[in-house]
């Protein structure tokens, strides 16, 4: 049974939690936060985009601590679950390495690159695993869509665009802080150049056209240059400043036999699903797979999942390592540049 510490007990520390619940082979057995209340069971002011809201939580079975370098003593915790603002991504991880923990860290994986790649190093040098919560691959659409992908029945990909677009987060604090969120492009875009990353390899370059918002990219799209120059690939996202639109994210995936078709969006509080994920094959058939109902955790427990049979095998995931996460990031700043320096940025 993998020992749980999970760090950080806000929305994400909330789903993460949710998730554990459903996941075999892993157990919460602390937690740690600086918030009073929380540490005492008191979560009914967590809320976010998604998901159920708090809950009273009975934090009797679980060792709570306030400070991380104390959690860290704890022989018991095999994986620390870092669930803390993105600026203290770094910083908590390094120190769980080094202290001999797995870590699996929530995305970003940091704020720059350069973090990110002390991050990946320190897990080489010490021997750990750190894993980073790019959950979307686990999300039904988009699994549909690896699977398809990597499986190679279809052929080769060609390239696609992907799109995910929000409306100004009143609710999050800090978002446009480079220092500690990171904006539009570390918060959301990272998702897709995750997933870009994964599908298509490394890109060399990337050109990116777009507006600022103080010290960080607001709006903006992107084309990406790979070593094959057959493959296309584009993406758009960032935010809007109409609240009507809360969210929309979807993608057109082209293979050399096949497309595939998402988009969905979450107009004036209630979702609409403007193209339900469609397979479009060479002769000319139409296919729409259904999907079983899931809870908003069920992703995350899926994620979960696979850092469990990673530490099991000992073999990292190919969709969760750290290097992964690192080059996504990698991509994120050299958009940045893109859009800062209007021209093409290579990588």
């Amino acid at each position: 049974m993998l020992r749980v510490g999970i760090v950080g007990i806000g929305f994400m520390g909330w789903i993460h939690t949710l998730a554990y619940r459903k996941v075999k082979g892993a157990k919460v057995v602390a937690y740690c936060e600086q918030i009073e209340k929380r540490l005492a069971g008191d979560w009914t002011d967590i809320k976010g985009n998604f998901g159920p809201p708090g809950e009273i939580m009975d934090m009797k079975p679980y060792a709570c601590y306030r400070d991380l370098d104390a959690l860290l003593k704890n022989p018991k915790i095999d994986l620390v679950d870092i669930c803390l603002p993105p600026g203290a991504h770094a910083t908590a991880a390094i120190k769980a390495l080094k202290a001999g923990k797995h870590v699996l860290c929530e995305k970003p994986i940091a704020l720059t690159a350069a973090d990110a790649r002390k991050m990946v190093k320190t897990a080489a040098d010490t021997g750990r695993q750190l894993l980073i919560g790019h959950v979307l691959p686990f999300f039904s659409e988009f699994a549909y869509a690896h699977k398809l992908v990597t499986s190679g029945k279809y052929g080769k990909p060609l390239g696609g665009h992907f799109r995910r677009v929000i409306s100004d987060p009143l609710w999050l604090p800090n978002f446009y802080d480079p220092r500690k969120v990171g904006g539009p492009m570390l918060d959301l875009h990272v998702h897709d150049a995750h997933f870009i990353r994964l599908l298509f390899g490394m890109p060399t370059a990337v050109l990116s056209t777009g507006r600022m918002r103080g010290e960080v990219v607001d709006f903006f799209t992107s084309q990406f240059q790979f070593p094959d120059q057959r493959l296309t690939v584009t993406a758009t996202s960032g935010c809007i400043h109409q609240q009507g639109r809360a969210f929309t994210h979807g993608y057109e995936i082209h293979l050399e036999k096949a497309t595939v078709l998402f988009d969905s969006a979450v107009i004036d509080g209630k979702g609409e699903l403007n193209m339900p994920v469609t397979l479009l094959t060479a002769d000319g058939k139409v296919t729409r797979p259904v999907f079983p109902a899931a809870a908003a955790e069920d992703a995350f427990a899926a994620e979960i999942g696979e850092v469990v049979k990673s530490l099991r095998t000992g073999k990292p995931s190919a969709i969760l390592n750290g290097q992964l996460a690192s080059d996504a990031l990698t991509l994120c700043e050299a958009q940045t540049q893109s859009v800062q320096k209007r021209k093409l940025v290579r990588i």
